[in-house]
């Protein structure tokens, strides 16, 4: 049974992950807009990059093919994505500021969910890998 709740959770965020990274891809003017607003350079480019972060990291929880290197690269996304991206202090509007807040939090809270998968001993039940 557990073996199956856990597979049930890695799919719904598997697919959360690669719900995300398929935005990057699709709206890639409108997210490498605002990539350019937040002072982030070659936003273009940046954009791409973590949508493949996203797009790897979410097959890898999907799949449970090398969990560790997914969630290195799920970590590598999410982090610096709070503080550049989502970096609440420096926004004046309340109704922003409160915004960019639960986004902050957002991603911290997944990158420390991401690492609680690193206590899972590999192979993962239910896996490819």
């Amino acid at each position: 049974m557990t073996d199956a709740l856990f597979l049930v959770g890695r799919i719904v965020l598997g697919l959360f992950y690669l719900f995300n990274a398929s935005n990057h891809f699709l709206n890639l003017k409108m997210m490498s807009g605002y990539t350019r607003s937040k002072g982030v350079p070659f936003p273009t480019l940046a954009t791409l990059g973590t949508g493949v972060l996203l797009l790897l990291g979410g097959l890898s929880v999907l799949l449970g093919v090398y969990p560790d290197v997914g969630v290195a690269l799920l970590v590598i996304f999410l982090v610096p994505t709070a503080f550049i991206m989502h970096n609440f202090w420096t926004v004046s509007d309340p109704q922003m500021r409160m915004m960019e807040m639960i986004q902050f939090n957002k991603d911290l809270a997944l990158a420390a969910s991401a690492l609680m998968f690193l206590a899972i001993p590999e192979p993962w039940a239910l896996s490819l890998g």
